[in-house]
């Protein structure tokens, strides 16, 4: 039977528990991960650092990622909340520290939101000129997309769970349909293992042409900035019906689901396109000579339906990604509330269960955020190169620090404070070795942030580091600042846990 247990005298808002079975927390968490959205966008990237080599790219992505999980689904058997990492950190690391990494992921949430409306304001721009001949700014659309998912967030999260869910069947099915025609037919040139060798990641002639010995770095960044989301399984523990199992096996699920079809995926572009032609296809793509590399690919082995079909699930996807952060961050807000390090009202949830006030405030931020880069560039170009574009290395890099943060933090509290649980594997070694993935991780990005962001001396780019430092910061002052005036709040600060106790 579940008890909901808080170890600190504050009120505290309450969300609909054993409201989403494990097909539902699927779909919130891998429609994170945009699979048509990630393959769309970043295997152009990672050809482009490492040529036809990318499917490895990911394949080291997935080990790594995987070898993460185990570490991380250990924590979360034994720690269960809508606080996510930030009641991990804080368990493993102390409240000061979770603190910072709370207010930071938070943050980062909410910007990818807006990031990728961004996005979706683009393509559905593009997308409706080119059929209707209709023209609007993408700013219009950002608009209607963040008014729809605010509404969402207000009612029950199983409602939002199956819209994610039929937006997330099409994407997949789409991209099957185009990998299967690639690969039934052997591509341009037949097919090769090659795609698959690691090393040929850091030696491949056209991509070091493009990004100098940078190449390989953007190429894996690329790679793990497809699963940006996948951890999001520990957030909805409270709405879960099975948190422990659920957590578990949506994990596992969505890191390696994920892997092998975004290997399959990339495998088929590069197999299409020819191990030599698909360097040039994304250079033409880069260049303006076609919206994505993959279009004539559909063309070429499905016919021009699937390049319709394309083009519109890159606005339907956009919106089911941008959701899923959406209800991330809530979530975020809603459990940083309830322990007192933001207000408390955001802990207030609506008649439907839902962390109604922690949505309409991050609705509020997104739309401020938006509005900000929309008065510097109004340009529905501007939507994506610049909002879509810098935002989400921003997101990234916050996201990439903090799971580093998790792993040395689940070292911790199964050394001191769960040793009962302790694994020489699993929350040790795996640990170790996923944490070294995730500061390789940030190290590439803070040194490619130009490159991938196209925008060299921009101030926003050159900013990011600072801004995810100075973020972390303001989040460990806030926690001392209560552990001198507020002890009671202190107390409980990363603290509230879904204690599961067997009947």
């Amino acid at each position: 039977m579940a008890d909901l247990t808080l170890e600190t005298p504050a009120r505290s808002g309450r969300l609909a528990g054993g409201a989403l079975g494990l097909p539902s927390v699927l779909f919130c968490i891998v429609t994170g991960a945009a699979p048509l959205t990630a393959m769309l966008f970043n295997v152009p990237v990672a050809v482009d650092g490492g040529g036809w080599a990318a499917p490895a790219a990911f394949l080291l992505a997935t080990l790594a990622l995987t070898i993460f999980s185990v570490g991380y689904i250990a924590m979360s058997r034994r720690v269960t909340s809508a606080g996510g990492f930030y009641t991990f950190v804080s368990r493993g690391l102390g409240r000061i520290v979770g603190t910072g990494a709370g207010v930071l992921i938070a943050l980062c949430y909410m910007i990818f939101t807006a990031a990728v409306i961004g996005v979706l304001g683009y393509f559905a721009a593009t997308t409706v000129e080119t059929w209707t001949g209709a023209v609007l700014p993408a700013w219009v659309y950002m608009v209607v997309a963040l008014a729809v998912m605010a509404l969402l967030a207000w009612f029950h999260i199983e409602l939002t769970a199956k819209v994610l869910g039929v937006m997330l069947i099409a994407e997949v099915l789409a991209l099957v349909v185009l990998s299967v025609a690639v690969l039934g037919q052997g591509g341009a040139e037949g097919l090769s293992a090659q795609p698959f060798n690691p090393v040929a990641i850091f030696d491949n002639p056209g991509a070091i042409q493009v990004f100098g010995g940078a190449a390989a770095g953007v190429a894996l960044f690329a790679a793990f900035w497809s699963w940006v989301g996948f951890e999001m399984a520990p957030n909805y523990a409270e709405e879960s019906r099975d948190p422990r199992r659920i957590a578990t096996v949506a994990t596992y699920t969505s890191v390696i689901g994920l892997g092998v079809f975004y290997m399959v995926v990339s495998y088929a572009f590069v197999s299409g396109w020819g191990l030599t032609g698909s360097v040039q296809a994304v250079s033409d793509q880069f260049a303006g000579t076609y919206a994505s590399a993959f279009y004539p690919l559909a063309d070429r082995f499905v016919g021009g339906w699937l390049t319709a079909v394309l083009e519109l699930l890159a606005v339907t996807s956009s919106f089911a990604c941008a959701m899923a952060f959406f209800n991330t961050g809530a979530r975020y807000l809603f459990a940083l509330g309830r322990e007192g390090v933001l207000p408390r009202r955001l802990a207030d949830t609506s008649r439907h269960h839902s962390p109604g006030i922690a949505a309409m405030t991050v609705t509020a931020f997104v739309f401020l955020y938006g509005l900000a880069f929309v008065l510097a560039d109004p340009s529905t170009e501007g939507a994506l190169l610049k909002l879509g574009t810098w935002s989400p290395l921003l997101g990234v890099l916050g996201i990439l620090a903090v799971q580093g943060l998790v792993c040395v933090a689940i070292i911790r509290f199964f050394l001191v404070k769960a040793r009962d649980g302790f694994h020489w594997f699993g929350t040790l070694v795996a640990p170790v070795i996923g944490g070294l993935a995730m500061v390789g991780a940030c190290y590439l990005l803070i040194a490619n942030r130009d490159t991938l962001a196209a925008a060299e001396d921009a101030p926003f780019v050159t900013a990011i580091p600072w801004v995810v430092l100075v973020v972390f910061v303001l989040g460990m002052v806030t926690a001392w600042y209560f552990r001198a005036k507020r002890p009671a709040v202190y107390a409980g600060l990363g603290h509230f846990t879904l204690e599961l106790e067997e009947s």
